[in-house]
């Protein structure tokens, strides 16, 4: 039995203008948690457009704010690797009085909390992105072993990518990732929510995506304990602690 939308929380998400993939944020919430979206300048994917797609932050974040929202999630994990989880909160923080998180924030405690140390990457970035996010996760003691990019130069082509094109990259790459803890599929702007259990059966170890961890984040900051089957491991509850 449904709860109704926003009955338990209701969640503003900050996404990319050209992104197609918000919508999975609400098909994998539970019931009575609603996501309300609004969208930020991003046309391209390159290092300088995640950094310019915060120009205006704090406007589009009270945007959301006028709905009441319960938190507000910058939803882009390159974003938050260029300009840093805790510069993005403050500034969100500051311009509403509501608390905030970054997808990239979600990524780090979600690798965390399924004991990764060594992962294998796959993303829809750019080399110049992929890169920097390989850096960014080094900075944090996470080596990546093994990665792949199904390289898109805009927000669009990203979210164009058809679902089971990562099935068949992760099965590619398991080979390579054999020393990996887990497999961490880095965007929140690609289609994967529906297939990410079979991902994570046929990969043999956990799965961490961009989507599942902010989700999964969200729910940890708002006091939210509910399990989710069909979306990987972590929603379904099996490394709660």
């Amino acid at each position: 039995m449904s709860c109704g939308f926003g009955t338990r929380a209701r969640i503003g998400q900050l996404y990319p203008s050209g992104g197609l993939c918000d919508y999975e944020m609400q098909l994998m919430a539970p019931d009575g948690v609603q996501f309300l979206t609004s969208r930020l300048p991003f046309r391209r994917s390159s290092l300088a457009d995640d950094a310019a797609l915060l120009e205006d932050l704090e406007v589009h974040a009270s945007l959301l704010a006028d709905a009441r929202v319960d938190l507000i999630a910058l939803n882009c994990t390159a974003a938050g690797v260029v300009a840093g989880a805790m510069h993005i909160n403050q500034r969100i923080e500051a311009a509403t009085g509501i608390r905030a998180v970054t997808t990239v924030e979600a990524v780090l405690a979600a690798l965390d909390a399924v004991s990764a140390k060594r992962v294998a990457l796959l993303t829809p970035y750019l080399p110049e992105v992929v890169d920097a996010e390989r850096h960014f996760l080094g900075r944090h003691g996470i080596e990546v072993v093994a990665e792949y990019a199904e390289s898109r130069a805009t927000p669009f082509e990203q979210g164009m990518i058809p679902p089971e094109r990562w099935l068949e990259l992760s099965e590619r790459l398991q080979a390579a990732a054999a020393t990996a803890d887990a497999l961490l599929i880095s965007c929140a702007g690609i289609q994967l929510a529906t297939h990410m259990d079979a991902i994570e059966k046929r990969f043999g170890r956990p799965v961490v995506a961009s989507n599942q961890a902010l989700l999964w984040y969200c729910l940890r900051v708002l006091g939210i304990k509910e399990q989710r089957a069909g979306y990987g491991a972590l929603l379904a509850g099996d490394f709660d602690r």
